[in-house]
C-alpha cells in the first residue's frame, strides 16, 4: 500500500497494522508531538472527512492501494474553531428572542464547541454562558475571540503590542502593596485581574512561537531556560492569586513587588529576543 501524508510520500512501514484505524492509531503520538491533528483521509481517491472518519477505521489495509492522510496544524484547527464560534455569535445576535433560549444547547453539540472544550476550556465555558444569556455580552466575547485569532495569525505582532501593557503592569505590581495598605481595593483587584490575563497571554504566545519554529527553547531568563522559567512564573502566579483570595495582603505585596513584577519583565524581554521587529 502506498501511504502519503498531505500528498507527500511517508516513510511508514506496516508491521502488525491490519486496518486503517490501526495505522491512524500508530500515528497518533507522532501527530500529537509534532503539533498536528488528523483532519481527514483519502482512500483510493475517495475523500473521508474527520466527522465520519470512524466509518473507515475497520477498512482492511489489504484492499487499499493508496492512503493519503491529511493533517492540519493545531493552530489551524484552533483558528477554524474560533472563526466558527465567531460566526455562531453573529447568528445568536440575529436570532429571535425565543430561539436564543435553545442556542446554547445546539452550540454545545457543535464540533467547534467540542474542540474548545478540549483545547481552550475557559473559552468554551464563557461561550456557554454567553449563549445561555447569563455571561458576558456577545461583543465582549467577540473581542476575546478576535484577540486569540490575532495571537494565532500574528504572535510577534501581538507580543509587540503587549509591550506598553507589560510596562504599565510592572509599575502597578510594584505599587500593589501601597494600594492594599491605603484601601484602594478596586485598583488592587483590577491590577491582579489584568496581570493574570497578561501573564497567560505571554505564556500562550511563547507556546505559539515554539510551534512556529522560533528557537525559544534556547532562550534564558535570568539564567534559567525560558521553558523552566515559565513553569516557575506560573507557580508564583498561582501563589499570588491564592494569597489574594485569602486576603493575605503582606504575601500579596511581597509576591507582586519582589517576585512577579521583575519576573514579568524578564520573561517578556526573553521571549521577544528572537523575534524580528519586536
Amino acid at each position: 500500500m502506498n501511504i502519503t501524508i498531505n500528498g507527500k510520500a511517508a516513510d511508514i512501514t506496516l508491521e502488525s497494522e491490519k486496518t486503517i484505524g490501526d495505522i491512524l492509531a500508530a500515528l497518533g503520538d507522532w501527530l500529537e508531538n509534532s503539533g498536528f491533528r488528523l483532519s481527514g483521509i483519502d482512500v483510493d481517491g475517495q475523500t473521508i472527512f474527520s466527522d465520519v472518519l470512524e466509518d473507515a477505521f475497520d477498512t482492511d489495509v489489504s484492499g487499499v492501494d493508496n492512503l493519503d492522510i491529511r493533517t492540519s496544524s493545531l493552530a489551524e484547527l484552533t483558528a477554524e474553531a474560533l472563526l466558527k464560534t465567531r460566526g455562531d455569535l453573529a447568528a445568536y445576535e440575529d436570532a429571535p428572542f425565543g430561539e436564543k433560549r435553545d442556542f446554547a444547547e445546539s452550540w454545545g453539540n457543535s464540533p467547534q464547541a467540542g474542540f474548545l472544550a478540549a483545547r481552550i476550556p475557559e473559552l468554551k465555558d464563557w461561550a456557554d454562558r454567553t449563549f445561555s444569556g447569563v455571561g458576558m455580552g456577545a461583543a465582549e466575547l467577540r473581542g476575546i475571540i478576535d484577540e486569540r485569532l490575532r495571537e494565532l495569525t500574528d504572535p510577534i505582532g501581538e507580543l509587540n503590542r503587549a509591550g506598553p501593557l507589560i510596562e504599565e503592569l510592572v509599575v502597578r505590581l510594584t505599587d500593589l502593596p501601597l494600594d492594599i495598605q491605603t484601601g484602594k481595593d478596586g485598583r488592587a483587584a483590577e491590577t491582579i485581574g489584568i496581570f493574570s490575563g497578561a501573564a497567560e497571554k505571554v505564556f500562550r504566545i511563547f507556546n505559539l512561537l515554539k510551534t512556529q519554529g522560533f528557537a525559544v527553547e534556547e532562550l534564558k531568563a535570568e539564567g534559567i531556560p525560558v521553558a523552566d522559567y515559565v513553569g516557575e512564573f506560573g507557580t508564583a502566579l498561582k501563589e499570588l492569586l491564592a494569597a489574594y483570595e485569602s486576603k493575605d495582603s503582606v504575601l500579596v505585596g511581597d509576591l507582586a513587588e519582589y517576585e512577579l513584577a521583575p519576573r514579568l519583565r524578564s520573561l517578556y524581554d526573553a521571549i521577544r529576543a528572537p523575534c524580528p521587529g519586536v
